[in-house]
């Protein structure tokens, strides 16, 4: 009975004695690997003991045989494959559970609604996702549209503005194809996707551009319904769409791009000059969002005939043109008041 007790009390000391350990090993702190970042990855199929492996590898964790036993201890928390990004100071415990919730390295890219794929490319190599070329090379191939646009020459339209997660060995294909992804699983939930055609007999392409003009002539969501139903009464009676962005994008086209348009870039030899060439441009102009995709699906039953800016964010609208005449030139005085109420040169002295 008195050896039986000695080897209780030597177990339970070794127990004691083996959790300090284990304690020691994976609740400490650890940061042995080199300098700066360092990416480890965990290819599916690995078991617990391979995991281990590799993070021992790579000095993210003190102790290969510690972090197996914890691991196992929490048999029902599998580790999930991907790449993982250490940056600070960790211990094995915290390890353990970015891996066990699947918290992989990814580059977070807002796409705003109204970029073009320009913009989008640019966005993509100042993240380190995709180079430029590759993405606009990626964003040329239609097949990703043929059915919905079978005479595209690209993407534009199609990328879907959104939030999107890519891990750092997504490919520019891998991306664009995300990007239409997500344009269709929008694109069937509207009204009269099902039937490829709008209240005013476009196809599905058409309505894309039609919906790229509206989304970039204004941002105000209550006004995109009445922007398509202008431009829709427009097409109806052959006046040019005199939309300013179509011919920003002719610019951009052409390698000259301008946040502005100026009264000599409305002559800009191009088929996306609307103030030159009647009817819808030859493709959408940028990458229009949920909301203006349904204006231009369900646009607002309206008369009016022309639009202008106003100081607010919004639009005037009229349904003439000597009333558009007059909404201009309110315009003009609106801008020109706003111009002399933020010029100090303009403010007399009172004494």
């Amino acid at each position: 009975m008195r050896r039986l007790g000695i080897l209780t009390l030597l177990a339970i000391a070794a127990l004691g004695a083996g959790a300090g350990w284990l304690e020691s090993q994976i609740g400490r702190p650890y940061r042995n690997h080199r300098p700066g970042k360092i990416f480890v990855e965990i290819p599916h199929g690995t078991s617990r003991w391979g995991v281990s492996g590799i993070l021992a590898q790579n000095d993210v964790i003190r102790s290969r045989l510690a972090y197996a036993l914890f691991s196992i201890w929490h048999y029902r928390k599998r580790p999930q494959a991907g790449e993982y990004y250490f940056d600070h100071l960790v211990n094995s415990r915290e390890v353990f559970w970015k891996i066990a919730h699947g918290q992989i390295f990814v580059h977070t890219v807002t796409v705003p609604e109204g970029w073009t794929m320009f913009d989008i490319a640019a966005e993509l190599e100042r993240q380190g996702v995709c180079n430029h070329g590759d993405f606009l090379a990626a964003a040329h191939d239609t097949s990703l549209v043929s059915d919905l646009a079978p005479h595209s020459t690209s993407l534009e339209g199609f990328l879907f503005p959104s939030t999107y997660e890519f891990t750092r060995r997504a490919t520019c294909e891998q991306v664009v194809k995300r990007m239409v992804q997500d344009f269709r699983a929008v694109w069937e939930t509207l009204p009269a996707s099902d039937t490829a055609q709008s209240p005013g007999g476009l196809t599905p392409a058409q309505v894309v551009t039609l919906a790229s003009l509206v989304e970039r002539e204004t941002p105000n969501a209550e006004e995109r319904p009445v922007v398509a139903g202008v431009f829709y009464n427009r097409l109806h009676k052959g006046y040019p769409l005199q939309c300013d962005p179509t011919v920003q994008y002719a610019m951009e086209l052409q390698g000259h791009p301008r946040t502005d348009v100026r009264p000599k870039d409305l002559r800009v030899n191009s088929p996306y000059n609307t103030y030159q060439h009647r009817g819808l441009p030859p493709g959408p102009i940028a990458n229009p969002g949920e909301a203006s995709l349904r204006a231009a699906l369900t646009p607002a039953p309206t008369d009016y005939l022309f639009f202008v800016a106003n100081d607010e964010g919004g639009h005037f609208f009229s349904r003439t043109l000597a009333e558009h005449n007059r909404n201009v030139a309110r315009l003009r005085r609106l801008l020109a008041a706003d111009a002399r109420a933020q010029d100090p040169a303009s403010k007399k002295t009172q004494h």
